[in-house]
């Protein structure tokens, strides 16, 4: 099973590299430069700026969309789900634009970044949250949000001053807001999962 964890200088990296070698994965990190289109399975973490992880991403957009359109299963963990999405208020730059949508930033009538645990409705079953129970609690650290338009695409929400998008998924696309790798039992559900739907 050849599950790759980009490295596009954004990340958080080894926490996740651990935490798949504990379930049996065998993850291997890879730069933008080395990533090929033979894998099985695509990780995408990532904290930090939008428009750094475009630019870094830079012309080798095109390799990851065509690995995406060629069905293989990825994971976009906080920056990288937000990723998905064309544009960000956070800054220039377009995204990978899988998704329709955008990004925008928390409310400032709460404290900014929302960091900690906080729980998940789920609104829609998928397969990415199977046997995770409603209101599970996940860590985050995130200033913005995904805004998608079309709201069949979102798995869980979460409340902070308003609700959001904390998972989504669409086909061969799953993103959670929050770090799986960070979120006790309910993560590892998550990333379980994700590991289940590369071996397919």
């Amino acid at each position: 099973m050849n599950i790759k964890i980009l490295d596009y200088g954004v990340g958080n990296l080894y926490s996740l590299k651990c935490t798949l070698q504990r379930m049996g994965a065998n993850p291997t990190i890879v730069t933008i430069n080395d990533l090929q289109n033979d894998i099985d399975g695509l990780i995408l973490p990532g904290v930090g700026s939008f428009t750094e992880a475009m630019k870094n991403i830079g012309s080798l957009k095109k390799k990851i969309l065509s690995i995406a359109d060629s069905g293989v299963p990825i994971l976009g963990i906080c920056l990288g789900m937000q990723i998905f999405f064309k544009k960000s208020e956070e800054g220039k730059g377009e995204g990978l634009d899988l998704m329709p949508g955008r990004v925008v930033k928390l409310p400032k009538r709460v404290k900014i970044p929302h960091m900690g645990w906080n729980n998940l409705r789920i609104v829609k079953n998928n397969e990415i949250i199977e046997g995770l129970a409603d209101n599970s609690y996940v860590y985050f650290v995130h200033s913005y949000h995904t805004l998608p338009s079309k709201k069949d695409v979102i798995v869980t929400e979460t409340d902070y001053g308003l609700k959001f998008p904390s998972m989504v998924a669409n086909e061969n696309l799953y993103g959670t807001q929050f770090h799986p790798e960070k979120s006790g039992e309910a993560g590892q559900i998550i990333l379980e999962n994700f590991v289940k739907l590369v071996k397919r």
